[in-house]
């Protein structure tokens, strides 16, 4: 027994000791044979990847990021290793960024976060396990909102060159961004996100940066409505309707940060007697990202032109071209419906210009009471002639009174 406990460099008496009464202190003598500091030093640099002191705060993290998330962008950086570093930068972003894992990675260094501790300390230790996901351009586009935020600088030029994933050519790929807010060429555009119909959402805010905030802590907002025209005839709206409208839109996946893009069909029940401008709208199928709530769809009833009627609310208006001869001596003029009857309507009176005639029950259903209708009014155009002969002229002095 002497020889076992000497090895480890504590005397016998040590021991002697502990019978009487003195085990904690030997205790305490014991466990600095661990050295925990060790842990520290192997493993990746989180913070000498971003180029940052260990003390920086949640801002001054993303803007490291976001400039060497730009510079060594593989599409952009054309170096052999800017694949491995683009990598490298997201897994220490995504690291330092969460204040769960920055806690642990700052007391057990990279090996202690993924490996949960283990032998980190002899004692508990950590039992959070991460894992990178490994995909740096999936936190790319989530940190950007899901679009490529070198388009909006250099899509202008792509007719000059060619372009690589979207990212225009300039010639000059050792180009360094600096993100600083006097000469970040983001800023004139802080005012749109990067999540909106087309890829943008005008945000407002009076040009407050759309970073300044961590993606767990900032509240989403709702994007603006999107609105379209739909066009019906008076037919659609006199029997009612279904339209079957598709749309294109971006979507999140599962993984909560890409983005796919799918098509779906939106039917628009159009009932009876709808008004024009009525509004249909269809709650949060726009486009969805990881910052934002998706727009409303909606679309807003606008009348197709009619070879005879117009609409006038639940009333139709139709135009009775009748002649001179017609207007003086009586007639009797067959008005089309909506249905596709005729119905003679015999005119013995003389018919003036602008003269009005109404057929109740005739026109467009009523939204409210389908089964009731509005009327057909009739309007009537005298077409005069060109010219009259001598000899009419003269039968027509006669006959006609003076007033």
């Amino acid at each position: 027994m002497r020889g076992s406990n000497e090895s480890h460099g504590i005397p016998l008496s040590a021991y002697e000791e502990a019978d009487s009464g003195m085990h904690d202190h030997i205790q305490a003598r014991v466990v600095p044979e661990v050295h925990c500091l060790s842990i520290k030093a192997m493993g990746k640099d989180y913070y000498k990847i971003l180029g940052i002191q260990s003390g920086a705060n949640e801002d001054e993290i993303k803007k490291a990021y976001r400039k060497m998330a730009l510079k060594f962008h593989p599409d952009k950086n054309k170096d052999a290793n800017a694949e491995e570093k683009f990598k490298e930068i997201a897994e220490a972003y995504e690291v330092l960024s969460d204040p769960k894992k920055r806690v642990i990675y700052d007391q057990y260094g990279e090996e202690g976060l993924k490996a949960g501790g283990s032998g980190s300390t002899g004692g508990q230790g950590n039992t959070y396990h991460y894992t990178f996901h490994g995909d740096p351009h999936a936190t790319f586009a989530s940190f950007f909102g899901g679009s490529n935020p070198f388009d909006i600088f250099f899509g202008p030029s792509r007719s000059r060159g060619s372009t690589t994933n979207g990212f225009g050519d300039h010639g000059d790929h050792d180009m360094d961004i600096d993100m600083d807010i006097d000469d970040d060429p983001f800023s004139p555009f802080t005012r749109f996100g990067f999540n909106g119909i087309n890829g943008f959402h005008h945000g407002g805010g009076g040009g407050r940066r759309l970073h300044s905030e961590p993606l767990r802590s900032r509240r989403k907002v709702q994007d603006p409505p999107v609105v379209h025209e739909l066009r019906v005839s008076l037919e659609e709206i006199f029997h009612g309707c279904t339209k079957r409208m598709k749309i294109t839109r971006r979507r999140l996946n599962p993984d909560g940060r890409t983005l796919r893009t799918e098509d779906k069909i939106l039917n628009i029940v159009i009932k009876r007697g709808w008004k024009e401008g009525t509004k249909i709208t269809f709650p949060k199928e726009g486009d969805e990202t990881a910052e934002n709530i998706p727009a409303d769809i909606a679309f807003i009833l606008k009348d197709k032109g009619h070879p005879h009627f117009k609409r006038d609310g639940a009333n139709i208006i139709y135009t009775a071209r009748i002649s001179l001869k017609e207007a003086l001596c009586g007639c009797t003029v067959n008005i089309p419906t909506m249905d596709n009857r005729l119905i003679p309507l015999p005119c013995s009176d003389v018919i003036k210009p602008g003269t009005i005639k109404r057929l109740r029950g005739e026109g467009l259903p009523y939204p409210k009471s389908p089964s009731q209708r509005g009327d057909l009014i009739v309007e009537f155009q005298v077409r005069f002639p060109d010219r009259i002969p001598p000899q009419s002229r003269e039968i027509i002095k006669q006959h006609l009174p003076v007033s």
